[in-house]
């Protein structure tokens, strides 16, 4: 039985209602990829973290892998996954055109020194504006021990993206993998041949279960997710007040603060007094925020706050932590 070189799910023609169907088994894409494809239709699939984790077990241990990370959404679990492999890794970070262009790229790379991670090297992308790829292949070949080289990364961590990118700059092949803002896009290993030396295996996206991706619809996540380059909002807090994003967070500050508020152009922010009750029926977090700290709300984005806070902070969905600030 082949497999759909869009997902990499084993093809079937037995049954509408679970992946892999197609019509025809002649076809090289399921109808799910065809549908994502042609008419932006998604449909969820409900799968186990632990189909996803077996796979990332199973690659040869010598082989190189290429650990892709989203600037704009790091997980918190990021260092789960050496929990799962040992081999030497390639850190990409990408979506760097989302990130303020007057950030270092030199300050991100060092954000990632204390991650408990075999890397080997850090190179920092864009797939939509081609930045850094030629850099990136080159090291690519630099560290493979092998034709074989895996892509792993969690969910919406933009690898499939970067592999197409990585098909139409170096490739004379014309295999495309399906992308989409949905999580859980790629389903199954897909092999990707570059050249007769290498070949790219795309792996299904780990699962970060606080994911605001796991909790909205469609339509919002397009809003939420940013498509350009992020214009940061930066609220002096002089009296009691709140700020309120969208219906999806609410952030209860004390006075004499200043935050930073990194989330997407799409997004209306505003002021209100602290007496008003709006999106208090949120689930709430009452967090205490060091010096040059972010608390992220995860697959949304992150506020930075340079002093000392205690916040009252209200969040429709999705996981929350304060980590180090980024930015």
């Amino acid at each position: 039985m082949s497999k759909c070189i869009g997902c990499g799910v084993l093809l079937q023609t037995n049954d509408k209602d679970k992946i892999g169907y197609t019509t025809n088994i002649d076809n090289d894409l399921c109808e799910r990829c065809f549908r994502i494809r042609n008419y932006n239709e998604y449909k969820f699939v409900t799968k186990d973290n632990k189909d996803y984790v077996d796979i990332l077990k199973n690659i040869n241990s010598k082989d190189l892998v290429v650990l892709v990370v989203d600037l704009f959404n790091i997980s918190k679990c990021i260092s789960d996954i050496s929990k799962y492999i040992n081999n030497n890794i390639l850190l990409v970070l990408t979506k760097r055109d989302i990130l303020p262009k007057s950030c270092y790229d030199k300050k991100f790379i060092d954000y990632f020194e204390n991650y408990n991670l075999n890397i080997i090297d850090t190179v920092i992308v864009s797939s939509n504006k081609n930045y850094n790829l030629d850099i990136l292949y080159d090291k690519i070949n630099k560290y493979k021990t092998s034709n074989n080289v895996y892509v792993v990364g969690f969910t919406n961590s933009g690898k499939s993206t970067l592999i197409n990118k990585i098909i139409y700059n170096y490739s004379c092949f014309n295999t495309v993998i399906t992308t989409s803002n949905l999580p859980s896009t790629t389903i199954d290993s897909i092999e990707v041949k570059i050249n007769d030396e290498l070949t790219l295996i795309d792996t299904p996206g780990l699962i970060d279960s606080d994911d605001i991706s796991n909790f909205i619809d469609g339509k919002t996540l397009k809003r939420i997710i940013p498509n350009k380059e992020i214009k940061p909002k930066t609220f002096q807090i002089k009296v009691k007040e709140s700020i309120i994003i969208d219906d999806l967070v609410r952030l209860d500050l004390i006075p004499k603060n200043s935050v930073t508020i990194y989330m997407s152009n799409n997004l209306n922010t505003k002021r209100i007094f602290k007496d008003k009750d709006e999106l208090k029926d949120l689930k709430k977090y009452e967090l205490d925020i060091d010096n040059d700290s972010d608390i992220v709300i995860q697959g949304l984005g992150f506020i930075k706050f340079t002093d000392k806070a205690k916040v009252v902070l209200y969040v429709k969905s999705g996981g929350v932590f304060v980590r180090k600030s980024l930015i």
